[in-house]
């Protein structure tokens, strides 16, 4: 436990140490944290912090930055957070208005990242397999064809089929009507199935063409995104970050492979409200020297996902909390909107 004045103390370091990246003095903290101490005295309670592993004191200054552990008990006790102002929270909305939802997903990541200079990211919602709306076929040459999918959310997807023969265009609108009249509304899979139990009465080379089109559309369908990052570059410019180029390798390559992150995105779905992980709490080496923010989004009242920001640790939590809280609330409404 730290005495007001220790916390006082604590408090004004790391809001300073955030704002200005150099190691805080003693005597520079006498006049920011506006308590009437001696440089001695507030020595003595630099030394005790650091004694309890809330500051350290770099090999290269006389001065103090906070450790994982002060940042930690800066954000659960010590922070003054700054509501964002009605002007904030009304560009939020209109960015977010009811869309599609792979829109809507992308459109949020990016507003993280635009609002807060780091890395946005998004998890996408766990759907349901798409159902097929409309399928056609365009001939581009004898051994050829552009298939044309689009599901029931408007998704088009185009897929080119290398065919071992050439069909007739005449065909190409038969197969087409066929899977259209008999199986719009159904999911792969479900078509899947029945074509292979109900259409063996057609001729097998129309059979073979709607076997080929559904297996390239499964592969079209499946190449969704776990999550949605925008903002990668601007840890480049995270001068904590920038200054050691191997943790930025091994923090990009997090974000091309994806599953560790999507990994502490789901633990987020099971807490309430904006969670933060600092440095090493993560539980992923790559993460070291970053925090990232977290929060979960709904549809309905349900929990479908999660989003949040990463960035040094060295960042304005005041401003990032709430512009990660915000967002999720405004998500959650566009996307239930829709419902």
């Amino acid at each position: 436990m730290l005495d007001d004045r220790s916390r006082t103390l604590l408090k004004a370091l790391i809001e300073h140490y955030i704002a200005d990246g150099a190691p805080i003095g003693s005597r520079a903290l006498s006049k920011f944290s506006g308590i009437e101490l001696s440089p001695a005295t507030i020595r003595n309670v630099m030394a005790d912090l650091e004694e309890a592993g809330f500051v350290a004191s770099p090999h290269t200054s006389a001065g103090r930055v906070p450790t994982t552990l002060g940042y930690r008990l800066f954000v659960d006790s010590l922070l003054t957070m700054r509501p964002l102002e009605d002007a904030e929270i009304a560009e939020i909305g209109d960015s977010l208005r009811p869309n599609q939802p792979q829109y809507l997903i992308a459109s949020a990541s990016q507003l993280l990242s635009q609002l807060t200079h780091f890395a946005g990211i998004v998890a996408t919602p766990k759907r349901a397999a798409p159902r097929i709306r409309q399928i056609e076929f365009l001939p581009l040459s004898d051994t050829r064809i552009l298939l044309i999918l689009i599901t029931r959310d408007g998704d088009v997807q185009n897929r080119i089929l290398f065919t071992g023969q050439r069909y007739a265009a005449s065909e190409l609108v038969e197969a087409a009507n066929y899977l259209n009249q008999n199986f719009s509304g159904l999911d792969l899979e479900q078509i899947r199935n029945r074509v292979h139990a109900e259409v063996q009465q057609l001729r097998s080379e129309l059979h073979t063409l709607m076997t080929a089109a559904l297996e390239v559309s499964g592969e079209a369908l499946a190449h969704e995104q776990p999550c949605v990052i925008s903002g990668e570059k601007n840890l480049l410019d995270a001068e904590d970050l920038a200054s050691n180029m191997k943790r930025l390798r091994e923090l990009f390559d997090l974000f091309e492979q994806r599953s560790g992150l999507m990994g502490l995105l789901e633990h987020s779905y099971r807490a309430e409200g904006v969670q933060i992980f600092i440095g090493g709490e993560s539980g992923i080496a790559s993460l070291d020297g970053c925090s990232v923010v977290t929060a979960p989004y709904e549809v309905d009242g349900r929990i479908v996902g999660s989003l949040g920001v990463i960035g040094p640790t060295r960042m304005a939590y005041e401003r990032v909390i709430p512009i990660v809280d915000i967002t999720a609330r405004l998500l959650s409404g566009a996307l239930s909107s829709q419902t």
